[in-house]
Order: structure tokens, then C-alpha cells, then sequence
């Protein structure tokens, strides 16, 4: 028996009940792209029942939807993609990771600096993409990171590749994570390379997040200690600090992301398979790209039929996403809103399963399906699941 959770980074269906706290109100991922593009088709993921959830531009509900439907609110504070598949996995973020709209205090930055060897540059909010065309220049005379952070609970390197080697931009981020504890705590140092000349400099695939570790056992933890495959592909290792997996993948695209989710579930084990298609939020979702964004949805939907054409009789499969990235929202950050949760299985019921309070319901239900101790948070929604 496997539990098969597709993540669609950054892909929301609407405000929290909380946006408003966040400055998110009215933001609304899925149908914002929606109303831009004049309408948006997606025949797969509507077979699933996605138009049964909340309306979309383009998509009529379905009547006889082949799985099973509904919404998932986040319990945790904050909007971070760290916070969002913690509590995917069942465990709910009480306390924010701090933030830093002013940059990091001299303290931080001072202690970097000396360990390092070297000066940093800006050390305040940015663009990523904005930021190294801004910079770029400076970085390659002086060999100094740019080091900026944004409305999430991150501490973000930028260094040019041919500048900074991968290993030794990844060893300041591990420098960075050692710094950066108790109260400076931030959920996520993130190598950012890139490459090119001034006013052509572009980000490579080679970022590679250093988050906390969670603070509790998570549904995989649950499933490795039951002796368990856990399959971790796209930053999902990242994002636990390789907490609980046995087995990793990184990928640097969403399509490759789905070559080797499919290639995984062909393998004959059970447990958990998680993947992280991060190219909605990283690409298109934090770049306002809705177009792009657009496209990035009907080339998963396209592909759909290939992941459950693959899926075993056991398998269940969960597609959700870990927070909202409006990309006609303002700004270039997260957006606070309620996420989609689409299932499919052989012998699961087309049934409507509401809004869910908390993230967390997802793990309990992975955990129980599996037949393993379930997670601290979340109450498992799977007897209405099966037939």
C-alpha cells in the first residue's frame, strides 16, 4: 500500500479565512489566472473534481467527478513552504518563523561576514531576479554574496557560479544555518546560484535549500520507522531536512520532477511517495508570470493520465499544494490561502469531503491508509474515502 502526494508548489484556491492578517486578502491563485487567461481548461485535474471545489473561469463543475474533493485551510502561522508541508505531513507551526523586513541585524550579518571571509552585499528584502541584475556587477568585481531575504522566514545567498563554486556556496549556506538558530531561527537558508554576464545574468537549477529540521515526528517518520519506503523527489528533502526518507531525488523542473515520480511508482515497494513541482511558485508565481504560470498547469494536467495510468490497485493518490502564489496579487511573496486537495484511487468514493481546518488532515489520513502511528496534529478524513 503506497500514498502517492503530489505537491503543486504555490498553487491556491482561494483566501483564508485569515488573509487579511497576512495582506492577502482577496487573493486567489487558481481562479485569478483563471479570469486573466479568459478561462482556463484543465480536463484532468476537472475529472478529479477541481471545479467542485470552488468555480473556475473556463470549468463547469463536474457531475460525476472520478475521485474524491475538497480544501484545506493552514492552522500554521505563516505562509512559508517549510510551515505549509510541515503541516501537510501533520504537524502544525504555532509559533512564525521570524522575518526580516529590515535585514538581518548586524549581529547575523557580522558573524556571516567573519566566517565567511568576506563582506556581503544588500542584506535587505529583494526580488531574486531583480536583485542579481541589480548587483550582479558588484559580485563579480568583489566576490561578495548578496545575501536578501523577502516576506517569508528566509536568509537567501546569490552567488554567481564561475565566482563562487557550488560547494562553496553551499558550504556558507550550512555556515548560515549554524548562525541562524533559536530565536533566529528562519525556516529556510537558500542557495541561490546563477550565471551570465551584466544584464543577462539568469538562476540556475542548482539552488538547494537548508531548512530546519521539524520539531516532531511527521507522517514520514512514521512510515520509515514502520520499516517503510519514503521517496522524497524535488525539495521535499530539503524541506524536512531529510527527516524521515529513505530514498531522494533532486529535479530540476516540474516535467523532470514527473519522470521520476512515474519511474518511482513503477518500482514495486510501499509507503510514501512526496514530490515538490516547484516551477509554479519559484518560475512563475514569485516572477507575477500568469501566462507562464498558466501553461505550467495544463502541462501537469497533460500529464496527469501518465501518473494514474502508473498507479498500482493500492495506491492512493493525494494532489494538494503548500500555500498560494497569486500572481496577480501585489507584491512578489506567498499568498495565505486555502489549498486544493484532489484523491484517486481505485476504490475511493467521488465524494465531496469539505473544508478541512488544518493541513494536518492529510498526514492522518496517509498515516491511517498505511496502517502506521499516526502524527501529533490532524484528524484522518479516510473513512469517507473508501467504498
Amino acid at each position: 500500500m503506497r500514498a502517492i502526494v503530489i505537491v503543486l508548489d504555490g498553487v491556491g484556491i482561494g483566501n483564508a479565512p485569515d488573509a487579511e492578517k497576512y495582506g492577502d486578502l482577496g487573493a486567489a491563485t487558481l481562479q485569478h489566472i483563471a479570469e486573466k487567461m479568459g478561462g482556463i481548461f484543465l480536463k484532468n485535474l476537472w475529472k478529479l473534481g477541481l471545479t467542485n471545489i470552488f468555480p473556475i473561469e473556463g470549468m463547469s463543475p463536474n457531475k460525476n467527478p472520478i475521485g474524491a474533493y475538497g480544501n484545506m485551510i493552514e492552522k500554521s502561522a505563516g505562509k512559508d513552504s517549510t510551515s505549509g508541508h510541515w503541516e501537510l505531513a501533520g504537524l502544525i507551526v504555532k509559533k512564525p518563523f521570524p522575518t526580516y523586513p529590515d535585514g538581518f541585524p548586524e549581529e547575523i550579518i557580522s558573524e556571516f561576514e567573519r566566517r565567511i571571509g568576506r563582506k556581503v552585499l544588500w542584506n535587505k528584502p529583494a526580488s531574486g531576479t531583480e536583485i542579481i541584475n541589480r548587483l550582479g556587477d558588484e559580485h563579480l568585481k568583489t566576490g561578495y554574496p548578496i545575501v536578501y531575504t523577502s516576506a517569508d522566514s528566509v536568509f537567501q545567498i546569490a552567488a554567481h557560479e564561475n565566482i563562487v563554486p557550488l560547494d562553496k556556496l553551499y558550504e556558507w549556506c550550512r555556515i548560515a544555518r549554524e548562525i541562524l538558530s533559536g530565536d533566529n531561527g528562519v525556516a529556510r537558508v537558500i542557495a541561490r546560484p546563477f550565471i551570465g554576464s551584466p544584464g543577462n545574468f539568469t538562476r540556475t537549477a542548482n539552488r538547494h535549500d537548508f531548512s530546519l529540521p521539524p520539531f516532531d515526528r511527521t507522517m514520514l517518520d512514521m512510515a520509515k520507522e514502520a520499516g517503510m519506503s519514503v521517496v522524497a523527489i524535488g525539495k521535499i528533502y530539503d524541506l524536512y531536512a531529510g527527516s524521515g526518507i529513505t530514498e531522494k531525488y533532486l529535479t530540476s523542473s516540474n516535467s523532470e520532477g514527473i519522470d521520476v515520480l512515474i519511474s518511482g511508482i513503477e518500482v514495486e515497494t510501499n509507503g510514501i511517495i512526496m514530490v515538490n513541482l516547484v516551477d509554479f511558485d519559484m518560475l512563475y508565481g514569485h516572477r507575477r508570470n500568469v501566462v507562464g504560470f498558466a501553461n505550467a498547469l495544463k502541462e501537469f494536467d497533460n500529464r496527469l493520465p501518465e501518473i494514474i495510468k502508473t498507479m498500482k490497485s493500492d495506491d492512493l493518490l493525494f494532489i494538494t499544494a503548500d500555500h498560494g502564489n497569486d500572481p496577480t496579487h501585489k507584491g512578489t511573496d506567498h499568498t495565505r490561502e486555502r489549498v486544493p486537495l484532489l484523491i484517486y484511487g481505485q476504490n475511493i468514493r467521488d465524494i465531496n469531503i469539505g473544508d478541512r481546518d488544518t493541513f494536518a488532515d492529510l498526514g492522518a489520513t496517509v498515516c491511517e491508509y498505511l496502517n502506521i502511528e499516526s502524527t501529533k496534529d490532524g484528524k484522518s478524513f479516510l473513512n469517507v474515502l473508501i467504498k
